[in-house]
């Protein structure tokens, strides 16, 4: 019983590591990918750095809810708890922003789609279906 206890332990303290670490690569390349939205003027650069936000947060909060089988003593609980409280409130925020932010955004989505379905000028194409027959050379 006390090595299938020791197995579990070791187990979720691997979870618990990897869980974390997926977590703060992805809240990295969001806050990457947002400067360079940023610095592009993306309009779409606040939506995509709180989803990235709150999938990173998704991930610390599952490595925090593993680490509720490991603890032991009543203050290790609570602090848990607490931050398990916390990040959970930070994911309901972003939430609630992506959720604001996405209707906003469709306006913008829509117009870019109206712009890119307008056939592209193209002058050389105009002159050679609008050239008369009798300039061409019939040799």
């Amino acid at each position: 019983m006390e090595i299938l206890h020791e197995l579990l332990i070791n187990l979720a303290n691997i979870a618990i590591t990897f869980f974390e670490l997926i977590g703060v690569i992805i809240i990295i390349i969001s806050g990457i990918r947002g400067v360079i939205g940023y610095l592009r003027n993306d309009p779409f650069t606040r939506l995509n750095l709180a989803k990235g936000m709150a999938m990173g947060l998704e991930f610390k909060l599952g490595s925090e809810i593993l680490r509720t089988v490991i603890v032991h003593e009543f203050s290790e609980i609570a602090i848990v708890g607490a931050i398990v409280i916390l990040r959970a409130a930070l994911t309901f925020i972003i939430h609630w922003e992506i959720k604001n932010e996405e209707p906003e955004l469709e306006g913008i989505e829509e117009k870019a789609a109206d712009v890119n379905s307008i056939p592209k000028f193209r002058p050389m194409q105009l002159i050679n279906t609008i050239k008369p027959h009798r300039y061409r050379r019939t040799h």
